[in-house]
């Protein structure tokens, strides 16, 4: 059938340098680890905040050296790339200590990178004056049904693009270290969807958002339940909207979450919905008087962002290694999400629209 011919997911191109983990939580071990054991990728070390449980996870995905602290792993000679899954007001300690390491050829980072914009400026500029390779893990860019709506949208058959929503009503897992910080839905969930919309649609020109507390988190924080508006310069408005809540969670209650998308163009529509809260694969139909006669056309896939997205991430960094091209999520790139998740925090504190020029990346 027309119109179906798509690569949701990455060709491994490169696949031969040798990873060392830090970190043993549920992002590594049921998705970092899960996507690079599908690739082939070789990981020789891992390390964690205790050593248990960086055996235990050693165990289960045969990885032959368990570091006894992440410094020792970074100083590990047999360690090419460093793969992290910290809290990110540990991080950057951790990458700078990578930065001074002569076998380290790159660095994988979470986001956030930092916990300040500030910060992560400091970071992006450090790893370029080491001559190193610093990676931020937006891997969201990496969901099949998001990979297939960037072709879709790059091959011209939505026209031009008028409106773009994401709209998620769904209860993610707060890492219990969120509890120590006052920023936490737009920093750690929504920031996926920021990033994302700059993926297909490039940088905004403003952003206001609004906030309301989430009454089923526990903790302090400043910001529960967000709604983003971003206006593009190509004339581009959309909506990022994240409803941790997502109504009621006990037995008996039918809850629906979900994560639905949707892009309108001038000649064509598509939409489509996150998988990860169900745990099943992305979707994604669109429709397009160019390439499908205005028909309702699906591709199907059969992997899923948690965990075959992650290979997509280790993957852009593999090959930036080895051909010497930036790596597909750059530090530098991430700094400019990471300014878009500022603006919004500061059109929180001060109920105005920002324009991205106010926050400066210098």
């Amino acid at each position: 059938m027309a119109g179906t011919d798509f690569e949701p997911d990455v060709t491994v191109r490169t696949s031969e340098y040798r990873i060392g983990c830090i970190g043993a939580g549920m992002i590594m071990a049921e998705c970092h680890l899960a996507a690079y054991a599908q690739a082939g990728f070789p990981v020789v070390a891992i390390a964690s905040r205790t050593k248990a449980s960086a055996e235990k996870v050693s165990a289960r995905w045969n990885i032959p050296t368990v570091h006894d602290t992440p410094e020792r792993l970074i100083e590990d000679g047999q360690v090419e790339i460093v793969d992290l899954a910290f809290p990110p007001d540990q991080q950057p300690a951790l990458i700078r200590h990578a930065l001074k390491q002569p076998h380290i050829k790159a660095i994988l980072a979470q986001k956030p990178l930092a916990l300040s914009l500030e910060e992560a400026i400091k970071l992006r500029d450090e790893a370029a004056k080491a001559g190193k390779i610093l990676s931020v893990n937006q891997n969201m860019r990496y969901d099949q049904s998001m990979r297939v709506l960037k072709q879709i949208i790059d091959s011209g058959a939505l026209g031009d693009i008028v409106f773009a929503q994401i709209d998620m009503h769904a209860i993610p897992h707060w890492q219990a270290f969120l509890a120590d910080y006052d920023r936490l839905t737009l920093a750690n969930m929504s920031v996926h969807h920021l990033d994302v919309l700059r993926f297909l649609f490039g940088d905004p020109d403003e952003i206001t958002t609004l906030t309301r507390k989430d009454p089923r988190t526990t903790f302090d924080h400043s910001d529960g339940i967000t709604v983003s508006t971003l206006r593009f310069p190509s004339g581009v408005l959309a909506v990022s909207l994240e409803d941790v809540w997502s109504g009621p969670r006990q037995e008996g209650y039918q809850d629906d979450q979900h994560i639905n998308w949707r892009v309108d163009g001038t000649k064509g529509v598509a939409k489509g919905t996150i998988g990860w809260p169900t745990g099943v694969a992305s979707t994604l139909t669109y429709a397009s008087t160019e390439t499908t006669g205005g028909q309702w056309v699906s591709p199907r896939w059969d992997t899923m962002w948690f965990p075959h997205a992650f290979i997509g991430v280790m993957e852009q960094l593999q090959h930036a290694v080895k051909t010497g091209a930036p790596p597909a999520l750059s530090v530098a790139d991430n700094v400019k999400t990471m300014a878009l998740v500022e603006a919004g925090y500061r059109s929180m504190a001060e109920s105005r629209t920002i324009r991205l020029s106010e926050i400066s990346t210098d």
